[in-house]
């Protein structure tokens, strides 16, 4: 008796994987500490990508129809950091009658705390930020200052409150870094010989852009230093003598045809540098253009 030999799938056949519902994360506020919590928590499935939608800044019953509406037709899940507690109810609500799934990150805390402590919350959005605008601040500084370093965005310059240009190992990386820490946005542009600098350089507001001037000893001193770092060795332009002189020349050009203010930075530690910056930025606006120190 013969066997019967299983049929294989045709060849044709193609398995579809469908990709994982969404997860609708919906705040009164920007959202960054639910987010934060999704993503801790998709951490733990790393193989699988599943797509997280922000709905921020939602202070509005139709905002919360539109984004049950929304999950109820995907699948997806609500996960929910509303601390207005007529808002976290509708929410829950409308997802119950769309049988969607809502999760509460803050209610289950919130009313616990207002039980333990006597008192109700504030049920205001956007609180803890306020409470801690300077850290936020001086992230984004940070943040923005990283994303600018060594020409990078140049087509941005305008968003920055400092824009250091100068010579390579003048400073300019570790300068900006120092300023970004104490909540300076800075953005910093390399000038090299025969190659312009962005157009951009020089449709910003001129007192916002600061030359950094550096005599021709200590350059050397850093380019032959930063030479032996990389291993690299015999001849190079980089450290040769008259391309820096040329170097040099070329960047207080530069500096002049743009009527930049120029800091010297040999044999100034950085601290002083700095100072001198946000002085200079003081003395040049009427209004302060930050209030960083």
């Amino acid at each position: 008796m013969k066997s019967k030999k299983k049929k294989s799938p045709s060849p044709d056949r193609t398995t579809i994987k469908r990709e994982p519902a969404p997860i609708y994360l919906v705040s009164g506020s920007s959202g960054a500490s639910g987010e934060q919590i999704i993503e801790t928590v998709l951490a733990q499935f790393p193989k699988i990508q599943v797509p997280i939608i922000k709905m921020t800044y939602v202070r509005r019953g139709e905002q919360v129809n539109e984004v049950i509406a929304k999950a109820s037709k995907t699948g997806g899940t609500v996960v929910h950091t509303l601390v207005d507690p007529a808002l976290r109810k509708a929410l829950i609500r409308q997802g119950g009658k769309q049988n969607v799934v809502t999760i509460d990150l803050m209610g289950d805390l919130l009313e616990r705390l207002a039980d333990v402590l006597g008192c109700p919350p504030k049920g205001k959005p956007g609180l803890y930020r306020k409470l801690r605008k300077e850290y936020f601040d001086r992230i984004s500084a940070i943040e923005f200052t990283i994303t600018h370093d060594d020409g990078q965005r140049a087509y941005d310059l305008s968003s920055a409150d400092i824009v250091l240009t100068g010579v390579s190992r003048s400073g300019k990386t570790p300068l900006s870094m120092y300023l970004a820490v104490h909540g300076w946005k800075v953005a910093n542009i390399p000038l090299i010989l025969e190659v312009p600098p962005p157009p951009e350089l020089f449709r910003i507001n001129r007192r916002r852009v600061i030359g950094l001037s550096i005599s021709y000893e200590d350059l050397l001193m850093h380019r032959k230093k930063r030479q032996e770092e990389m291993g690299a060795s015999g001849p190079l332009k980089y450290t040769d003598r008259f391309t820096v002189l040329e170097e040099l020349e070329a960047a207080r050009k530069t500096c002049k045809k743009g009527g930049f203010h120029l800091i010297s930075v040999t044999g100034k530690p950085i601290e002083s540098i700095a100072e001198e910056i946000i002085e200079h930025l003081e003395m040049n606006f009427r209004k302060k253009p930050l209030k960083k120190r």
